[in-house]
């Protein structure tokens, strides 16, 4: 394996390489688990089975993060030398304080924090924040506990005072402002109103992840909540890289260079050689309570890798006796909360200390329980299918009948919900945006010039996104304009929507299986495909008193003979399938769309066809080929024969993780003798660029140079 760095040079990164002598993994001696690493095995590849096990491996998973992750801490916390109240207020059965704390340090330290204690008898269960979220602590004043404010955020940071007495700490500003809470818990635990078995901390996204990392290296703390905490945070970098439009490890170390040790930056496009992903956090803290708080469309998380969290770490509890310890809290919206999910909070906290009882069940999106689906769906395999199309099909499944809708503005995505998205009503100078519900009533957005020659007919790109399950189409941690701007932009119509179970459609998405258990979700997000193509050519055509005027008018200028289909990630492949099975696709670019199927086994790094069938349960057919998967009836080798001769952009980056770049340079030679046969072989390109998978500016720009050929 090349062990160079992925990320892009950054000066300070360099400097601290430089500095340190520090120098990448041998990446080539580094297991690749494309799951999340698992929490009851030893590094040795020894199975937990005990509690006793547990700690031993407990030490073990500590000790990665700290290195990979957080940095060093100090060997023994400092003492409190003294505690100094500056004020104390006495009003509407509250006693609000300002303490100034002194450390027996050298250089001497002391921070200030604010506690709110009920008026009456104690002792009370004791609720940390930090002062970002002081308003959780009077919620937390109000439901009798002894709330305590700390100054371990953005805007007041004290943890910085201890620098110069631990110089030999190379910890991270997240990991120290974390250390710094159980300081303030060494305090607090002195106090008589002060129920020490009864510790509670939490805080929204920085804040939150220093919560459970407070908790992890804590177990003073006896619940925790985080509350939207991100990568670092709840969400593991296995699952919110780049093909989720996420805050990866790139994203993370280049905007926010300061909050972790540095050595993360070295996982760049390989984050599937972490020896331990930030799942191990949740194993830390078990059997103790812990609630995972994230909203449905948070541009900073995916539902999808929360759970993919939860689910390792319950092995954990259930393991200690605990599983109803740990659970996931769903909440509508994106990154902000409300007055209710602070409430439910402190329910939580209440049923952790037997204070009162609220449910919390278990709650699961993106589960899939392929062996129930197999026993009650699979059906047998089939026999072998002449016609390479056919084959094709059987893999998206067996679609039920269904109607041709030519679309209208009503059930088009509604003003509040496109702010919600990051995608305003209002786009920015330069572009039109223009709602339309089509298909099986899908909302869907399309996007074009805001002034062009009348007379000149618009080519049309229809962009398919990858695994964004929180933001749709349009993606959150993006560098530049999203792609659908750039190209509306640059002359070009762009049709986009939420595929089935990302966004706006993630509940859908759930039930998909109960509804149609012989199709397929990948099926589904090729037919909605068909369905925007349906729109462009007959909307307003057949049924033109259910389309605005201006609709109509729009759709008049756009060139249907030029429709492109550009997908990233499962939108590369979604598009694939489209142009094959669709000729009214002119051409199609995928970029890191697919690996080859039949050689794709669970030994790859890639994870193996599960990722397909059960992970993200896109094809669960798939699965019934499970360990002979070079018997499936059709590779994408077929899936590009169908292509031919229309123009098709490959593009596979030498370091893409979902993908063996050997085994698709030659399928995609394989494929290559069908643009041969019709005299074409020059509109198949695949470009392998020394790179990892991500689709960003620059890549916008590989697209552009391509697609201009054509149109």
């Amino acid at each position: 394996m090349d062990n160079r760095l992925l990320a892009r040079p950054l000066e300070w990164f360099d400097e601290w390489m430089a500095r340190t002598g520090e120098q990448p993994p041998d990446f080539d001696r580094m297991k690749s688990w494309p799951d999340l690493p698992p929490l009851l095995q030893f590094a040795s590849g020894r199975r937990v089975r005990t509690a006793t096990g547990w700690a031993r491996r407990r030490k073990e998973i500590w000790d990665l993060l700290c290195r990979w992750f957080f940095g060093s801490f100090p060997k023994a916390a400092p003492a409190v030398r003294e505690a100094t109240v500056l004020t104390e207020e006495r009003e509407r059965g509250l006693i609000r304080r300002r303490i100034e704390i002194a450390y027996a340090t050298d250089p001497p330290v002391s921070i200030l924090i604010e506690t709110m204690t009920p008026a009456g008898d104690g002792p009370f269960p004791v609720f940390l924040t930090q002062g970002t979220h002081r308003a959780w602590a009077v919620v937390g004043a109000s439901r009798g506990y002894l709330a305590c404010v700390y100054p371990g955020a953005d805007g007041d940071d004290q943890s910085d005072k201890f620098l110069p007495v631990y110089p030999d700490c190379d910890w991270g500003r997240i990991p120290r402002r974390a250390w710094l809470a159980g300081r303030v818990l060494d305090y607090l635990l002195t106090l008589d109103e002060a129920d020490a078995g009864k510790v509670a901390i939490t805080g929204h996204s920085r804040n939150g992840k220093q919560s459970l990392i407070a908790a992890a290296m804590d177990e003073r703390i006896t619940a925790v909540v985080s509350s939207s905490s991100c990568a670092t945070g709840a969400t593991p970098y296995r699952f919110v890289s780049e093909p989720e439009f996420e805050e990866s490890v790139e994203f993370t170390t280049r905007l926010c260079p300061d909050w972790f040790h540095p050595r993360l930056r070295f996982f760049t496009g390989r984050e599937d050689r972490l020896p331990v992903d930030i799942h191990g956090l949740v194993g830390l803290i078990a059997p103790r309570h812990c609630l995972l708080s994230t909203a449905y469309n948070d541009g900073c998380e995916t539902t999808f890798a929360v759970e993919r969290n939860y689910l390792a770490g319950r092995q954990v509890y259930e393991l200690l006796g605990r599983p109803q310890a740990l659970r996931v809290r769903w909440r509508p919206g994106s990154h902000e909360t409300k007055a209710e999910d602070v409430q439910a909070y402190f329910d939580w906290f209440d049923t952790a200390f037997g204070r009162a009882r609220h449910g919390f069940p278990e709650r699961l999106l993106h589960a899939f329980d392929w062996d129930r689906w197999a026993r009650e769906h699979g059906g047998a395999v089939p026999r072998p299918l002449d016609e390479r199309r056919a084959r094709v099909e059987w893999g998206l499944g067996e679609p039920p009948p269904l109607g041709v809708d030519w679309g209208c503005r009503y059930g088009a995505e509604s003003p509040h919900d496109a702010v919600l998205m990051s995608r305003t009503p209002l786009p920015p100078e330069g572009v039109a945006r223009l709602g339309v519900q089509f298909s099986d009533y899908v909302a869907g957005d399309l996007y074009l010039p805001a002034q062009t020659d009348p007379e000149r007919r618009l080519p049309v790109v229809i962009w398919l996104h990858p695994f964004s399950y929180s933001t749709g189409y349009s993606g959150a941690y993006m560098d530049g304009d999203r792609i659908y701007l750039t190209l509306a932009r640059e002359g070009f119509a762009v049709f986009a929507c939420d595929q089935l179970g990302f966004g706006q459609r993630l509940e859908e998405g759930r039930g998909f299986y109960e509804r149609y258990p012989r199709w397929s979700r990948l099926g589904k997000m090729v037919r909605d495909v068909q369905g925007v193509l349906d729109l462009l050519h007959e909307g307003g055509g057949r049924f033109p008193f259910v389309v605005a005027d201006h609709f109509r008018a729009e759709l008049a200028r756009l060139d249907l003979g030029r429709v492109f289909c550009l997908g990233y990630s499962v939108g590369g492949m979604v598009a694939l399938y489209a142009a094959a099975l669709d000729e009214r696709v002119a051409g199609v670019a995928s970029f890191c769309g697919f690996t080859p199927m039949r050689t794709d086994a669970d030994r790859k790094p890639t994870g193996g066809l599960r990722r397909l069938w059960q992970w993200h349960a896109l094809q669960p057919r798939l699965g019934l080929y499970h360990g002979r998967e070079r018997e499936l009836p059709y590779d994408f080798d077929d899936v590009l024969a169908l292509i031919a001769p229309r123009p098709c952009l490959i593009v596979s980056p030498t370091h893409d993780r979902h993908a063996d770049l050997t085994d698709v340079t030659a399928c995609v030679a394989s494929a290559r003798r069908a643009w041969e046969a019709h005299s074409a072989a020059d509109r198949l390109t695949h470009l392998t660029p020394a790179d990892y998978s991500r689709f960003q500016s620059d890549q916008h720009r590989t697209f552009l140079d391509w697609v201009r050929q054509y149109v």
